[in-house]
Protein backbone atom coordinates (compact mmCIF):
# COMPACT_ATOMS: atom_id res chain seq x y z
CA UNK A 1 0.00 0.00 0.00
CA UNK A 2 0.78 4.00 -0.78
CA UNK A 3 0.74 6.51 1.61
CA UNK A 4 1.02 9.99 0.46
CA UNK A 5 1.67 12.33 3.07
CA UNK A 6 0.51 15.95 2.43
CA UNK A 7 -0.18 19.12 3.77
CA UNK A 8 -0.48 22.69 2.91
CA UNK A 9 1.84 24.70 5.02
CA UNK A 10 4.91 23.76 6.80
CA UNK A 11 5.47 22.60 10.33
CA UNK A 12 2.11 20.55 10.55
CA UNK A 13 4.18 18.00 11.96
CA UNK A 14 3.53 15.80 7.97
CA UNK A 15 7.07 14.66 7.84
CA UNK A 16 8.07 13.54 11.50
CA UNK A 17 4.27 12.29 12.03
CA UNK A 18 5.03 10.07 9.00
CA UNK A 19 7.95 9.20 10.04
CA UNK A 20 6.70 7.70 13.48
CA UNK A 21 3.84 5.92 11.90
CA UNK A 22 6.66 3.97 9.34
CA UNK A 23 8.62 3.60 12.37
CA UNK A 24 5.57 1.70 14.26
CA UNK A 25 4.80 -0.49 11.40
CA UNK A 26 8.15 -1.44 11.36
CA UNK A 27 7.69 -2.80 15.15
CA UNK A 28 4.93 -4.43 14.02
CA UNK A 29 6.71 -6.62 11.31
CA UNK A 30 5.76 -4.56 7.85
CA UNK A 31 8.59 -4.21 5.48
CA UNK A 32 8.29 -0.34 5.50
CA UNK A 33 10.08 1.89 2.68
CA UNK A 34 9.74 6.01 3.23
CA UNK A 35 10.44 7.99 0.20
CA UNK A 36 11.53 11.92 0.44
CA UNK A 37 9.45 13.44 -1.86
CA UNK A 38 10.02 17.20 -0.46
CA UNK A 39 12.00 18.53 -3.01
CA UNK A 40 14.29 21.17 -2.05
CA UNK A 41 13.82 20.61 1.78
CA UNK A 42 14.22 16.77 2.63
CA UNK A 43 14.37 16.49 6.41
CA UNK A 44 13.17 12.31 6.62
CA UNK A 45 17.11 11.57 7.38
CA UNK A 46 17.19 13.56 10.36
CA UNK A 47 14.19 12.55 11.72
CA UNK A 48 15.27 8.76 11.51
CA UNK A 49 18.90 10.00 12.99
CA UNK A 50 20.87 9.04 9.79
CA UNK A 51 23.23 12.01 8.67
CA UNK A 52 25.34 9.56 6.37
CA UNK A 53 21.90 9.87 4.49
CA UNK A 54 22.86 13.51 3.60
CA UNK A 55 26.08 12.45 1.44
CA UNK A 56 24.80 8.82 0.50
CA UNK A 57 22.30 11.36 -1.34
CA UNK A 58 24.28 13.56 -2.88
CA UNK A 59 23.79 12.97 -6.57
CA UNK A 60 21.84 9.99 -5.91
CA UNK A 61 18.69 10.96 -3.97
CA UNK A 62 15.15 10.73 -5.20
CA UNK A 63 15.55 14.00 -7.10
CA UNK A 64 18.32 12.89 -9.34
CA UNK A 65 16.86 9.42 -9.81
CA UNK A 66 13.19 11.35 -11.12
CA UNK A 67 15.24 13.84 -13.57
CA UNK A 68 16.84 10.45 -15.15
CA UNK A 69 20.31 11.42 -13.76
CA UNK A 70 20.96 8.20 -12.15
CA UNK A 71 18.99 4.25 -12.57
CA UNK A 72 18.22 3.59 -8.78
CA UNK A 73 18.39 6.51 -5.91
CA UNK A 74 19.99 5.69 -2.71
CA UNK A 75 18.98 3.20 -0.12
CA UNK A 76 19.47 3.36 3.47
CA UNK A 77 18.85 0.47 6.19
CA UNK A 78 17.26 2.74 8.97
CA UNK A 79 18.11 -0.24 11.47
CA UNK A 80 21.95 -0.47 10.49
CA UNK A 81 23.15 3.02 9.88
CA UNK A 82 21.12 5.18 12.60
CA UNK A 83 23.12 6.97 15.09
CA UNK A 84 19.92 6.78 17.08
CA UNK A 85 21.33 4.33 19.69
CA UNK A 86 17.98 2.83 20.68
CA UNK A 87 16.68 2.61 16.91
CA UNK A 88 20.53 0.91 16.75
CA UNK A 89 19.72 -2.44 18.66
CA UNK A 90 16.80 -3.40 16.29
CA UNK A 91 13.74 -5.05 17.93
CA UNK A 92 13.39 -9.04 17.35
CA UNK A 93 10.62 -9.74 14.94
CA UNK A 94 10.04 -6.17 13.21
CA UNK A 95 10.64 -5.66 9.59
CA UNK A 96 12.98 -3.67 7.67
CA UNK A 97 12.65 0.22 7.68
CA UNK A 98 13.99 1.37 4.45
CA UNK A 99 14.97 5.66 3.86
CA UNK A 100 15.22 6.24 0.10
CA UNK A 101 16.70 10.43 0.46
CA UNK A 102 16.03 13.06 -1.29
CA UNK A 103 19.09 15.24 -2.65
CA UNK A 104 19.97 17.93 -0.80
CA UNK A 105 20.58 20.38 -3.71
CA UNK A 106 17.37 19.01 -5.50
CA UNK A 107 13.96 21.36 -5.88
CA UNK A 108 10.96 21.42 -7.29
CA UNK A 109 10.51 20.63 -11.37
CA UNK A 110 8.00 20.72 -13.41
CA UNK A 111 6.90 16.98 -14.21
CA UNK A 112 7.21 15.51 -17.85
CA UNK A 113 6.39 11.82 -19.57
CA UNK A 114 9.57 10.83 -18.13
CA UNK A 115 9.27 11.90 -14.79
CA UNK A 116 6.08 10.41 -14.31
CA UNK A 117 7.15 7.27 -16.04
CA UNK A 118 10.00 6.86 -13.70
CA UNK A 119 8.15 7.54 -10.75
CA UNK A 120 5.36 5.28 -11.88
CA UNK A 121 8.10 2.66 -12.36
CA UNK A 122 9.47 3.22 -8.77
CA UNK A 123 6.54 2.68 -7.03
CA UNK A 124 5.00 -0.09 -8.55
CA UNK A 125 8.42 -1.96 -7.75
CA UNK A 126 8.28 -1.08 -4.31
CA UNK A 127 4.34 -1.74 -3.68
CA UNK A 128 5.41 -5.21 -4.75
CA UNK A 129 9.00 -5.11 -2.31
CA UNK A 130 7.59 -3.95 0.77
CA UNK A 131 3.63 -3.67 2.79
CA UNK A 132 4.03 0.11 3.31
CA UNK A 133 5.49 2.67 0.84
CA UNK A 134 5.40 5.86 2.88
CA UNK A 135 6.02 8.99 0.83
CA UNK A 136 6.63 12.80 1.93
CA UNK A 137 5.54 15.24 -0.48
CA UNK A 138 6.50 18.39 0.02
CA UNK A 139 3.54 21.17 1.20
CA UNK A 140 0.97 22.64 -0.57
CA UNK A 141 0.23 21.82 -4.01
CA UNK A 142 3.96 21.16 -4.92
CA UNK A 143 5.10 19.47 -7.65
CA UNK A 144 5.85 16.68 -5.61
CA UNK A 145 1.36 16.45 -5.31
CA UNK A 146 1.17 17.01 -8.29
CA UNK A 147 3.95 14.04 -9.78
CA UNK A 148 2.09 11.90 -7.26
CA UNK A 149 -1.55 12.85 -8.38
CA UNK A 150 -0.42 11.60 -12.08
CA UNK A 151 1.71 8.56 -11.53
CA UNK A 152 -1.46 7.33 -9.18
CA UNK A 153 -3.75 7.67 -12.24
CA UNK A 154 -1.86 5.89 -14.64
CA UNK A 155 -2.90 2.71 -15.85
CA UNK A 156 -0.32 0.77 -14.52
CA UNK A 157 -0.96 1.54 -11.18
CA UNK A 158 -4.94 0.79 -11.21
CA UNK A 159 -4.18 -2.08 -8.67
CA UNK A 160 -2.05 -0.21 -6.62
CA UNK A 161 -3.98 0.93 -3.51
CA UNK A 162 -3.15 4.86 -2.87
CA UNK A 163 -4.07 6.43 0.11
CA UNK A 164 -3.85 10.42 1.43
CA UNK A 165 -3.01 11.84 4.66
CA UNK A 166 -3.42 15.23 4.96
CA UNK A 167 -1.76 16.51 7.97
CA UNK A 168 -2.45 19.82 9.67
CA UNK A 169 -2.23 21.66 13.39
CA UNK A 170 -5.51 22.36 15.54
CA UNK A 171 -5.49 26.04 14.17
CA UNK A 172 -8.27 27.70 12.30
CA UNK A 173 -5.61 28.71 9.76
CA UNK A 174 -4.73 24.98 9.48
CA UNK A 175 -7.64 23.47 9.36
CA UNK A 176 -9.14 26.08 6.51
CA UNK A 177 -5.88 25.88 4.42
CA UNK A 178 -5.68 21.87 4.57
CA UNK A 179 -9.43 21.84 3.85
CA UNK A 180 -8.44 24.18 0.64
CA UNK A 181 -5.33 22.08 -0.26
CA UNK A 182 -8.14 18.89 -0.73
CA UNK A 183 -11.38 20.40 -1.38
CA UNK A 184 -10.28 23.93 -2.79
CA UNK A 185 -11.06 24.62 -6.93
CA UNK A 186 -7.51 23.90 -7.59
CA UNK A 187 -7.13 21.31 -4.38
CA UNK A 188 -5.77 17.80 -4.70
CA UNK A 189 -9.37 16.16 -5.74
CA UNK A 190 -9.81 18.74 -8.61
CA UNK A 191 -6.41 18.57 -10.17
CA UNK A 192 -7.18 14.52 -9.61
CA UNK A 193 -10.10 14.35 -11.62
CA UNK A 194 -8.21 16.24 -14.20
CA UNK A 195 -5.85 13.75 -14.71
CA UNK A 196 -8.55 11.01 -14.81
CA UNK A 197 -9.08 10.11 -10.98
CA UNK A 198 -12.27 9.16 -10.13
CA UNK A 199 -13.60 11.80 -7.42
CA UNK A 200 -15.64 9.85 -5.32
CA UNK A 201 -12.53 7.44 -5.36
CA UNK A 202 -9.96 9.78 -4.44
CA UNK A 203 -12.35 11.44 -1.86
CA UNK A 204 -12.44 8.55 0.19
CA UNK A 205 -9.00 7.69 -0.32
CA UNK A 206 -8.29 11.05 1.64
CA UNK A 207 -8.07 11.64 5.55
CA UNK A 208 -6.85 14.04 7.70
CA UNK A 209 -4.58 13.71 10.94
CA UNK A 210 -4.99 16.67 13.83
CA UNK A 211 -1.30 17.39 15.04
CA UNK A 212 -0.04 19.02 18.35
CA UNK A 213 -3.83 18.93 19.79
CA UNK A 214 -4.07 19.84 22.77
CA UNK A 215 -5.64 17.38 25.62
CA UNK A 216 -6.77 19.44 28.13
CA UNK A 217 -7.92 16.93 30.52
CA UNK A 218 -4.05 15.89 30.37
CA UNK A 219 -1.53 17.11 33.31
CA UNK A 220 -0.08 18.84 30.98
CA UNK A 221 -2.49 21.58 31.47
CA UNK A 222 -3.80 20.98 34.12
CA UNK A 223 -2.07 24.33 35.97
CA UNK A 224 -4.13 26.64 33.33
CA UNK A 225 -6.08 29.36 35.00
CA UNK A 226 -9.93 28.60 35.24
CA UNK A 227 -9.90 31.57 32.63
CA UNK A 228 -7.65 29.95 30.46
CA UNK A 229 -9.24 26.77 30.33
CA UNK A 230 -12.40 27.85 29.90
CA UNK A 231 -11.00 30.11 26.57
CA UNK A 232 -9.29 27.05 25.16
CA UNK A 233 -12.22 24.53 25.55
CA UNK A 234 -14.30 27.78 23.74
CA UNK A 235 -11.62 27.67 21.04
CA UNK A 236 -11.79 23.51 20.66
CA UNK A 237 -15.40 23.54 20.67
CA UNK A 238 -15.05 25.99 17.71
CA UNK A 239 -12.46 24.20 16.08
CA UNK A 240 -14.68 21.20 15.80
CA UNK A 241 -17.58 23.16 14.42
CA UNK A 242 -14.97 24.86 11.59
CA UNK A 243 -14.20 21.23 10.88
CA UNK A 244 -17.07 19.93 10.53
CA UNK A 245 -17.49 22.78 7.78
CA UNK A 246 -15.46 22.66 6.29
CA UNK A 247 -15.30 18.85 5.35
CA UNK A 248 -12.38 17.75 8.08
CA UNK A 249 -15.01 16.21 10.51
CA UNK A 250 -14.22 13.57 12.73
CA UNK A 251 -15.50 10.95 10.11
CA UNK A 252 -12.67 11.92 8.00
CA UNK A 253 -10.45 12.48 10.40
CA UNK A 254 -7.81 9.07 10.87
CA UNK A 255 -6.39 10.13 14.02
CA UNK A 256 -4.99 12.93 16.20
CA UNK A 257 -1.08 13.23 18.49
CA UNK A 258 -1.32 15.08 21.50
CA UNK A 259 0.81 18.07 21.75
CA UNK A 260 4.12 16.54 22.45
CA UNK A 261 7.39 18.77 23.34
CA UNK A 262 10.02 15.87 21.80
CA UNK A 263 7.52 16.06 18.64
CA UNK A 264 7.54 19.64 18.60
CA UNK A 265 11.24 21.20 19.18
CA UNK A 266 13.41 18.18 17.92
CA UNK A 267 11.13 16.29 15.67
CA UNK A 268 12.40 12.60 16.05
CA UNK A 269 11.27 9.01 16.95
CA UNK A 270 9.40 8.47 19.91
CA UNK A 271 10.47 5.47 21.38
CA UNK A 272 9.33 3.01 24.26
CA UNK A 273 12.93 4.23 25.83
CA UNK A 274 11.84 8.08 25.66
CA UNK A 275 7.93 7.13 27.13
CA UNK A 276 9.03 4.62 29.63
CA UNK A 277 12.68 5.02 30.63
CA UNK A 278 13.82 9.25 30.32
CA UNK A 279 9.79 9.62 30.06
CA UNK A 280 10.88 12.93 28.10
CA UNK A 281 7.85 11.70 26.17
CA UNK A 282 3.95 11.22 27.32
CA UNK A 283 2.56 7.44 26.96
CA UNK A 284 -0.88 9.09 25.20
CA UNK A 285 1.65 10.21 22.47
CA UNK A 286 3.01 6.96 22.18
CA UNK A 287 -0.13 5.31 21.82
CA UNK A 288 -1.90 7.80 19.29
CA UNK A 289 0.79 7.34 16.99
CA UNK A 290 0.39 3.53 17.22
CA UNK A 291 -3.30 3.42 16.91
CA UNK A 292 -2.98 6.06 13.82
CA UNK A 293 -0.24 3.26 12.62
CA UNK A 294 -2.69 0.77 13.21
CA UNK A 295 -5.82 2.93 11.35
CA UNK A 296 -3.39 2.97 7.76
CA UNK A 297 -5.00 0.05 6.60
CA UNK A 298 -7.78 -1.00 8.57
CA UNK A 299 -10.32 -0.70 6.40
CA UNK A 300 -13.14 0.00 8.07
CA UNK A 301 -11.09 3.55 9.22
CA UNK A 302 -11.39 4.20 5.29
CA UNK A 303 -14.89 3.60 4.56
CA UNK A 304 -17.10 5.61 7.52
CA UNK A 305 -16.92 8.66 5.59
Amino acid sequence: MLIFAASDKGGAGRSVTSANLAYHRALDGDDVCCLDFDFGSPTASAVFDVPEAWRAAEGRGLHAYLKGEIVEPARIDVWGETEHRVLRDRPSGSGRLVLMPGDVSGGDFATTGDERRRCVDLLTRLHHEFDLVVVDLRAGRSYAVELALEATASPEMSTVPARWLVFHRWTRQHVTAAANLVFGRRGIVAAGVTRGHDEDALRGAVRFVRSAVPDLESPLWSQVSAGQWTWMRSCDEHLERLAHEQGLGRTRVLGSVPFEPVLHWREQLITDVDVLDSKVAGVETWQALSDLAARLTETACWDEA
